[in-house]
């Protein structure tokens, strides 16, 4: 199963596919990029390749997971946004599907984030008609608090995720 492309007034969203995989490896090695959301430097080819993998099963098993995000004036690839249930271990646990989004440092600071978020919330909400999304986000990471902020989401609980302080915020369907 693939699932739907969205689309904005700037960027079009299509499910991950196999020949994303350059594109990604490309994003996911620069630490600038990786520091804030991944908690760490550059990712290996090897680790996009299975990042990949597991996106790829996502949409197939659940119907659902990563869209990659590109303009849609010259295709260029921006970065990722996803409705997922990775089963992370974390404390809280999550109860919800979990929404995840990051773009290239290049295309930061361009509202486009906040486009490609906003279209997966409203896939969310009319969609699949999911009456509550959350995500986790590092404390340090003021701008994808701030993203969360401006599209519904309130933090709900401080926990922890592999050991490491997070903010867990939740944000009800808007209908």
């Amino acid at each position: 199963m693939t699932g739907p492309v969205l689309t904005t007034p700037r960027l079009t969203l299509t499910p991950v596919v196999l020949t994303d995989f350059d594109d990604l490896a490309e994003l996911w090695r620069d630490a600038r990029f990786t520091l804030p959301i991944a908690g760490r430097g550059p990712m290996t080819r090897e680790e996009v390749w299975f990042r990949l993998l597991r996106d790829l099963g996502h949409w197939q098993a659940l119907g659902m997971g990563n869209w990659a995000i590109r303009m849609t004036d010259t295709a260029h690839y921006v970065g990722s946004v996803g409705v997922l249930d990775y089963r992370r271990e974390t404390h809280p646990p999550m109860d919800a599907p979990e929404l995840g989004w990051g773009v290239g440092v290049r295309f930061q600071g361009q509202g486009l984030a906040r486009e490609a978020l906003e279209a997966a919330l409203h896939w969310c909400d009319h969609s699949r008609k999911l009456p509550r999304t959350v995500c986790m986000i590092d404390p340090p990471n003021a701008p994808s608090l701030k993203l969360a902020g401006r599209t519904g989401f309130t933090a709900y609980a401080e926990g922890t995720y592999q050991d490491k302080p997070v903010i867990f915020l939740e944000r009800p369907a808007a209908r």
